[in-house]
């Protein structure tokens, strides 16, 4: 952890949780949310793509460094895959629990295009690919289920 790009990686100590470390580090995206939710929209999402651009270099970094393609302790790219959908939904504590499960979900089964992204990438790119990935699609399926649940609420 003295290394910034690992304790990034690590999302600061979240991966090193013993048990399901990938959904510590998704809820790490809570912990950071907070800090951005105040800004308009379009800095968030900026700011989120400079998140997974950092990613992209620590998490490559730090898999050379500890050895392996994808080590279970390198959770920051489930922690910006998460940052991705609550940008992407509506600020709501519905919102949040439907936006982890999802994620969640799509991260540990990676359908089609996420597991693809996981397959064909290398590196730090591959680490962060597949869960930004999720992260979108998540977005979407938040969005799906609540036109749904708005549908049957209000007829």
């Amino acid at each position: 952890m003295r290394d910034p790009a690992v304790a990034l990686a690590l999302s600061f100590g979240l991966g090193l949780v013993p048990w399901m470390p990938g959904t510590f580090g998704a809820a790490g995206a809570f912990l950071l949310y907070p800090l951005i939710m105040p800004l308009p929209w379009g800095l968030q999402c900026l700011l989120v793509l400079l998140l997974l651009w950092l990613g992209c270099a620590a998490c490559g970094r730090a898999a050379r460094a500890l050895g392996g393609e994808d080590p279970s302790v390198i959770v920051w790219d489930e922690t910006v895959g998460m940052l991705i959908t609550l940008v992407l939904v509506p600020a709501t504590p519905m919102s949040w629990l439907l936006s982890f499960l999802a994620f969640r979900v799509l991260d540990i089964n990676k359908p089609w295009l996420i597991g693809t992204a996981e397959r064909r990438l290398r590196g730090g790119v591959a680490i962060m690919a597949d869960d930004a990935l999720a992260g979108l699609a998540s977005g979407g399926v938040v969005w799906v289920i609540l036109a749904i649940l708005t549908h049957l609420t209000t007829g």
